[in-house]
Parts: C-alpha cells; sequence; structure tokens
C-alpha cells in the first residue's frame, strides 16, 4: 500500500478512546501534527499527565465512560475514524478486577462498534493484544494465521477480554450502517506487542520501583527466553497506517480496503529477553539485573500465591496503600515464555515498518527517566524493614511486660547492648525525637522542594528518619 504521509488524515475528525494515556496521547498529538481536522482524547479521566501538551496543541479532551452511551455518542458525533485504545486490566492490581475489565473491554467495544454503526463512523481501528494467542505457550515468529486461544485457556481475564473484543471487532467489519445510508463501517485490529518509551506508565514504573525497593530478586525463566518490545512511536505509525488500509476510495481498492477485517502483530522486530532489554535502563538508574534465575512453574506458584492473596483483598484493591502485587501468572508467562511476532503482514499490507530502532528508543526512555531519577530515588524495602521493626523492637523490650517469649529475648539483646532498661528506654524516647524532629524538618524542607509531597515526605521520614531525608536533602541540593 502506497499513499501519501497524510492520506486521509487531513481534513479529517478523529476520536481516540482512552486518549489521556500513554500510547492515546502520542496518537493524539501525531494526527494533529498531519493535518487533522479535528482531533477528540475522549477518556475517563478528566486529566493526565498528557493533558496540557494536548490541549497546548489543539486536541478536544472529552470526559466520560466507554460503557455508557451517551458519553459515547456525544465524543463520537460527526467523526470519520476511531481509534479504540481505551482497555482495563492490563496489568498489576487491575488484573483482579474481572467485572471492570469485562465491562470496559467487552460491553464497552460492543457499545463502540453500535455507536459506530449508528453514527456512520466509517473506520474503526482496534488495539489488541498479543494475548489474543498467547497463553503461556511458546510461540517462535508466530503470524496471524495462529488461532485465538480458547477462552479457558487465558491466564487473565485481559487477555480473555481482549480477544473477545477483537473478535466482535473485526466480525462487524463491512456492516451496513444503521442510517441505511449505503456506507458501512471498516474494521482492522493492530495487535502491540509490550510498550516502552518515555512516558510510559504501566509497566516501566513497576519495574523501576520494583528494583528500587530492592526487590528485583531474580529473573524468570533463562537467558535464551525472548519476546517483542514496541517502541511507542512505531506503534503509533502502525496505528495510523492501519486506518489508512481501511479507506474505502483508493484506486484499486474501491469499496475493498486492504486492511478491513484484519489483524496485525506489530512490534520492533527484535526479540530479545526481557531482562537484557532492560538492563540498561536499570543500570542507568544505578539499579541491577538479578543474576540468580526462578524457573517458570516456581515463579507460577508464586504468582499464583499473589493472585490468591490479592483476590481475597479485592474490597480494597483500589485503595492507595495496597502495593501492586508482586507477580501474577500471566505476567511470568510474559517474561519466562518465548513468544514473539513477525510482522510482515503489516509490512506488506499496510507498509509498516518500525522508524525507531530499539538503540534509539531505549536512548530516548533513558533519557526520559535520567531527568526524573531524584523522584524515582527512594528507601529500599531493607530501610523499611530495619526501621519499622528496630523501633518497634525497641519499644516493645523497653515497655512491654512479659518475661517470656518474643519480648524477653529482645529486652535480653538491648539489655546486652545499652546495658540497662533505664539506657533502652531512653535510646527510644531519644530515636523517637530525632524521627519527629526530621519529619518536620523533611516537611518543612518539601514544602519548598516538593510542595505537592510534603505531608508524604512527613511521613515517610518520621518512620524512616535519615533514611528517607537524605533522599529529600539530595533533591533540594539540585
Amino acid at each position: 500500500m502506497h499513499l501519501s504521509e497524510n492520506e486521509g488524515i487531513e481534513g479529517k475528525s478523529f476520536v481516540v478512546t482512552g486518549g489521556l494515556g500513554f500510547v492515546g496521547s502520542s496518537l493524539c498529538l501525531e494526527l494533529i501534527r498531519r493535518g487533522a481536522r479535528n482531533v477528540r482524547a475522549f477518556d475517563l479521566r478528566s486529566s493526565s499527565p498528557f493533558s496540557k501538551l494536548l490541549i497546548e496543541n489543539g486536541v478536544h479532551c472529552i470526559q466520560g465512560d466507554v460503557v455508557r452511551k451517551r458519553d459515547v455518542e456525544r465524543a463520537f458525533r460527526g467523526a470519520d475514524c476511531v481509534f479504540h485504545l481505551a482497555s482495563f486490566g492490563m496489568s498489576g492490581k487491575e488484573m483482579l478486577q474481572f467485572g471492570r475489565v469485562d465491562d470496559v473491554n467487552i460491553n464497552g467495544t460492543c457499545l463502540v462498534i453500535d455507536v459506530c454503526l449508528e453514527l456512520g463512523v466509517k473506520r474503526l481501528v482496534y488495539c489488541s493484544t498479543y494475548n489474543v494467542v498467547f497463553g503461556g505457550q511458546e510461540i517462535v515468529n508466530g503470524n496471524e494465521a495462529l488461532p485465538y486461544l480458547s477462552i479457558d485457556q487465558h491466564a487473565d481475564p485481559y487477555g480473555r477480554s481482549k480477544s473477545i473484543a477483537e473478535q466482535f471487532v473485526l466480525k462487524n467489519n463491512g456492516c451496513p450502517f444503521k442510517n441505511k445510508s449505503g456506507g458501512c463501517l471498516y474494521t482492522c485490529a493492530v495487535r502491540p506487542a509490550a510498550i516502552y518509551g518515555p512516558g510510559e506508565d504501566r509497566h516501566l514504573p513497576r519495574i523501576i520501583s520494583t528494583a528500587r525497593l530492592g526487590l528485583l530478586l531474580f529473573r524468570v525463566g533463562d537467558k535464551t527466553v525472548k519476546s517483542d518490545w514496541v517502541y511507542v512511536d512505531n506503534l503509533v505509525l502502525a496505528l495510523i497506517l492501519a486506518s489508512m488500509g481501511l479507506l474505502d476510495d483508493i484506486p484499486g481498492k474501491e469499496k475493498h480496503p486492504v486492511a478491513a477485517g484484519q489483524a496485525y502483530f506489530i512490534s520492533d522486530g527484535s526479540p530479545v529477553n526481557t531482562f537484557e532489554f532492560l538492563q540498561p535502563l536499570l543500570k542507568s538508574l544505578g539499579y541491577g539485573i538479578p543474576k540468580t534465575s526462578l524457573a517458570v512453574n516456581h515463579a507460577l506458584v508464586l504468582g499464583k500465591i499473589c493472585w490468591f492473596f490479592y483476590t481475597i483483598l479485592y474490597p480494597w484493591l483500589n485503595r492507595w496503600w495496597l502495593p501492586q502485587p508482586f507477580i501474577l501468572p500471566s505476567e511470568v508467562h510474559k517474561v519466562g515464555v518465548t513468544h514473539y511476532f513477525s510482522y510482515l503482514k503489516a509490512k506488506e499490507e499496510i507498509g509498516y515498518v518500525p522508524m525507531v530502532t530499539p538503540k534509539e528508543g531505549m536512548a530516548s526512555t533513558i533519557s526520559y527517566w535520567q531527568e526524573r531519577k531524584e523522584i524515582v530515588d527512594g528507601p529500599s524495602i531493607y530501610a523499611w524493614l530495619f526501621c519499622i521493626l528496630g523501633m518497634v523492637s525497641l519499644f516493645c523490650a523497653a515497655y512491654l511486660p512479659g518475661d517470656t517469649g518474643i519480648v524477653s529475648i529482645l529486652r535480653a539483646i538491648c539489655l546486652f547492648q545499652f546495658r540497662s532498661m533505664w539506657m533502652t528506654r531512653l535510646v527510644f524516647l531519644l530515636g523517637t525525637a530525632a524521627h519527629i524532629f526530621e519529619g518536620i524538618y523533611a516537611w518543612h524542607l518539601a514544602k519548598r522542594v516538593d510542595p505537592a509531597n510534603a505531608r508524604g515526605w512527613f511521613w515517610q521520614t518520621f518512620a524512616l528518619g535519615y533514611f528517607s531525608l537524605r533522599f529529600l536533602l539530595k533533591r533540594a541540593r539540585k
């Protein structure tokens, strides 16, 4: 397919569901750059880190829920093409919210299709996932001929729901509009690999946070395991090319768009071991890649334990104080089982060729995180354990009654260290006073350096003392 760079974009109106997200915002900006008449970012959120840039570039941000028909109709009215990127449950705690996953990914997609048919939207590009065909089995250089994974083989509700949604999208290709105008809806699906780039807000922050806490303890699988990644600009290019592939007025392709009803795997085309891929980024931030490997079957046991534990905590999954699970079964598959695909079909049919190499993409990503290194830096889990357990143990030894059990052991240790109960109590009181003073100082300093998080700095420094304060002091010196 040989078209001009802006074919089907100039003078057209576009809607991007999930438009305030990482990929969605990049897509909106690229559409504006290519001359789109109107671009709307439709998102459940009222704002995101990308909102300001979108508004400055003329993108219309529309808040609404993809499962509420009135909101979808308001966003889609007058659109020529819809990019359906909105989804839920890709990683972490979201994976366990089964009802919301199905509601957004299945019901929301059905509603998007229905509104497109009602309002006469001609093109619908669906952002899918590798997981529609991958569920933990090894796949080497796979292609679009692979069958969908059966519903009961999916390791998580996200992959299952995206598979169902993609099939709905493709089966509705060619459906006539409900207004009987003679036109019809053309659809296709883009299946991206794991996405990375500056500003990526799902995978990389979680990985970096785990490394910062000192919890990146092992690899999963051996070093020969490979999987795909895709840089955000390459994915945006693929989405735009897919939309061009749905044009029905191309000479020689009238009423038979090349991409209509098709699915395409999209990646950088350079399969690599996940841990080797992330090593330059983590190393640039001062973290290392673990040398110890954990077999996939053992990692799956750990993942299932985390799954069970967080399922019990289901009512509190959205609470800020509940951290992300360490690892889940589907995440074990992603990093521990070889699965990569060819983008040959996308190259031949819609002209996709990655324009950013993995080396260039990782360099941009490293640069982004280097600029934010001071925000990433923080105390490790070992500092938390040392301070919290240390102060609690000191309090128990100094003030709790009892000469048996754990209290007697703690008291014996303190007496050996401090020689008397009087000194033990004095050390505890001085330590508590120091933590309070450091917390207050951190609060005052943070009001100048990081005012939005001043309260958080107070509580963290109150708990950890200098282990927390030193990071704030480092930021203040800059």
